[in-house]
């Protein structure tokens, strides 16, 4: 059987780069050799794409340089070798990984891509724009306001009548909770908002749900066949899943798989998962991620189109769950991409 070859492309110039190298190593070990020809594409903080040969030393020897050449559909390395890659496998997050332009790329270029197209990718980043399409589907989302970063920032106790004195803000186009800050006076909302801004500059203010849960569900399928996984929970070591809390080698953080609440409630949250998935017109891939507060009510919070698949990743964990191995799941992302494009 012929092999397909695969561009895996990891790194990146987000916040997240290293989150990405761990994430990389898993998927390139998992990846059926039998069935596939693996190409590293290696994509420095400072942007720049290089061929490499290994996972390892990067930084000292990255390679030769590569670029995209449109007018052959290929990848032109700097020492001539060309890349015709049959699909590609994006293990990259935050901006121009996950947000819409390396999908765009790989649409320019005719190569499937695994995940979301460009335009769901474009709005699962962008948290406000996500929050109206929800809505629109008649999933709950937590109230909020918008804040541009040319605009007057609203007046604190403004936004504390209407919103409730605990309060979250976040950088509209950000994730794993790059940003994001829990507020509870009007000097934490000041700096919040600043630093908010460092990331981008629309942001979000929300209300904090009241003793929240945070569920999250694995979504696999292009439209009309996406399957929802069982859900699971996330137990923070501090007041919310903020970054540290995620990625911190001194993490504390605890995943529980399944999520413990009944038969009748996951369903409920499963079925949301797969409508929010519907509302964006995501394919192939997203984690979707959810609120539930102590009165058992649902919000969703947002979607991340390129989950992480490092050691403590949720969403490869919610369908070992289910049965689906790590390396069956890499299989599956990589057809249904390729299936997707025919």
């Amino acid at each position: 059987m012929q092999h397909q070859t695969v561009l895996l492309l990891f790194g990146g110039e987000s916040s997240e780069h290293e989150v990405s190298l761990a994430s990389a190593k898993n998927v390139f070990e998992a990846i059926d050799s039998d069935m596939y020809n693996v190409i590293l594409g290696y994509i420095t903080k400072a942007g720049q794409w290089y061929l490499v040969d290994s996972l390892t030393k990067l930084h000292e020897d990255p390679g030769a340089q590569l670029r995209a050449d449109f007018a052959s559909e290929k990848f032109i390395s700097a020492n001539g070798v060309s890349v015709k890659p049959d699909v590609i496998l994006p293990i990259l997050h935050g901006k121009n990984g996950e947000d819409g332009t390396l999908q765009g790329l790989a649409q320019l270029m005719h190569i499937p891509i695994v995940g979301c197209d460009m335009t769901a990718s474009v709005l699962a980043m962008d948290k406000v724009a996500s929050k109206a399409l929800f809505k629109e589907a008649r999933l709950h989302v937590l109230p909020y306001r918008v804040h541009h970063a040319h605009a007057q920032v609203p007046d604190y106790e403004e936004i504390v009548r209407e919103l409730g004195d605990v309060l979250f803000v976040k950088p509209s186009r950000a994730g794993s909770s790059v940003g994001v800050s829990k507020v509870t006076t009007e000097a934490e909302y000041e700096q919040a908002i600043e630093q908010a801004i460092k990331h981008d500059m629309l942001v979000l203010i929300e209300q904090a749900a009241d003793t929240p849960r945070e569920i999250e569900v694995a979504v696999l399928g292009n439209a009309g066949t996406r399957e929802a996984s069982t859900p699971g929970e996330i137990i923070p070591d501090r007041e919310f899943y903020s970054y540290d809390s995620k990625y911190s080698e001194d993490s504390g953080s605890s995943i529980v798989i399944p999520a413990e609440v009944d038969s009748s409630l996951s369903d409920t949250i499963r079925k949301q998962a797969l409508l929010a998935y519907d509302a964006l017109h995501c394919s192939g891939m997203a984690r979707v991620d959810f609120l539930l507060d102590g009165n058992g009510e649902i919000f969703i919070n947002e979607i991340n189109t390129i989950p992480g698949f490092t050691n403590t990743s949720m969403y490869p964990k919610l369908w070992q769950k289910d049965g689906i191995s790590y390396s069956e799941l890499i299989d599956k992302l990589l057809q249904l991409a390729i299936l997707k494009a025919v």
